[in-house]
């Protein structure tokens, strides 16, 4: 799915001075971190399977690269500084990783002469991206802590970054994942779920990566940042009849009707916060204002209308099952142990 959002009018972005903009991230950033990490180390242990403990911890890197977590972080206060958008596009990379073979860093391989990967399969085309973003911190990374760690982890502390330098929480990501040396195509295609997909299709397939119906409404919550290209959204706003119809006719504005017309114009997912990551999100859905017919389908007289009540009036549970499931999915399958390499390109299997 698209994770990615934009905020503001009419899909437009609009915030003020960069330095302005710098303290609010940061001063966001700086009042959520230190409690958020204390609460949820007890749960990071708890959700993590008994051998996968043994492996995977938020202390993987403590005596091989102790400045991992301040490297990742100072990039990404850059990226997101430079673009808040990227904070989500940087999640959505995450999510994408994950749902294709597990969280093994396979979503960042370029195609070659050997290798036809992820990153021209139907959902991502033209849209994926932050890939320059991953490769900066990855060589600073390096320079600090040469051949230690993987890109799959990189992306993983960079995700979360990105949550919480939009004013999201933060929390101890478990490490000790190894890079992919192939991938294919067909994965992507077969594994991530469509914008258009009904609300028992969404439950199937996350149920199928070990989440449950709660996981998959609080990790669709992550539309509350980002957007979404005219593409993903233009059957909703010209088919859909349970839409607001003052809000479609404003999507319709930048999303013509014809097919292969502005395919790529981008509208935000959440139509009024779509720099700041909250639960206004939820709240969208029960007026009908939910950008992809996969956004309004939790919120559309189905099995998880409860969940989405409820994160839309209560942003604290939204936040906290938002921590247990983007754990819960950082554990999908990892490379351990031998299994997979420490790439030394982000983009190209050693």
């Amino acid at each position: 799915r698209n994770l990615e959002r934009l905020r503001g009018r009419a899909g437009k972005l609009y915030y003020s001075t960069a330095a302005t903009l710098s303290s609010r991230l940061m001063a966001a950033a700086l009042t959520r971190r230190a409690a958020a990490v204390a609460a949820v180390l007890a749960t990071v242990t708890s959700l993590l399977a008994p051998g996968a403990v043994a492996q995977l911890s938020p202390s993987f890197y403590s005596g091989s690269c102790s400045s991992l977590e301040s490297i990742v972080r100072s990039g990404m206060v850059s990226a997101v500084q430079q673009e808040p958008r990227m904070g989500a596009s940087i999640l959505r990379l995450f999510f994408h990783d994950c749902f294709v073979n597990g969280c093994d860093g396979s979503v960042l391989l370029d195609d070659s002469s050997t290798l036809t990967g992820e990153k021209n399969a139907g959902p991502n085309a033209n849209s994926l991206r932050g890939f320059e973003v991953i490769d900066a911190i990855k060589s600073r990374v390096d320079a600090a802590c040469p051949g230690t760690v993987s890109c799959a982890d990189i992306l993983a502390v960079a995700a979360r970054d990105g949550v919480n330098l939009l004013g999201g929480p933060s929390w101890g990501v478990p490490l000790g994942r190894r890079d992919a040396r192939t991938t294919t195509q067909a994965a992507a295609n077969s594994n991530l779920p469509s914008p258009s997909s009904s609300a028992a299709t969404l439950i199937s397939a996350f149920a199928s990566k070990g989440l449950d119906s709660r996981d998959m409404v609080a990790l669709s919550g992550a539309h509350t940042i980002g957007a979404a290209r005219c593409a993903s959204f233009r059957s909703r706003v010209y088919n859909d009849s349970n839409i607001n119809a003052g809000f479609a006719t404003r999507r319709r504005q930048v999303c013509p009707a014809q097919g292969g017309v502005g395919d790529g114009n981008l509208a935000p997912l959440d139509a009024f916060s779509s720099v700041r990551f909250d639960n206004g999100y939820f709240r969208n859905l029960l007026s009908r204002f939910g950008l992809l017919h996969s956004d309004q389908e939790l919120f559309n007289g189905g099995p998880v209308d409860s969940i989405a009540q409820q994160y839309a009036g209560n942003g604290g549970a939204f936040s906290a099952d938002f921590i247990t499931a983007m754990i819960k999915m950082g554990n999908i399958s990892p490379l351990t142990g031998s299994n997979g390499e420490i790439r030394n390109n982000c983009r190209k299997p050693n």
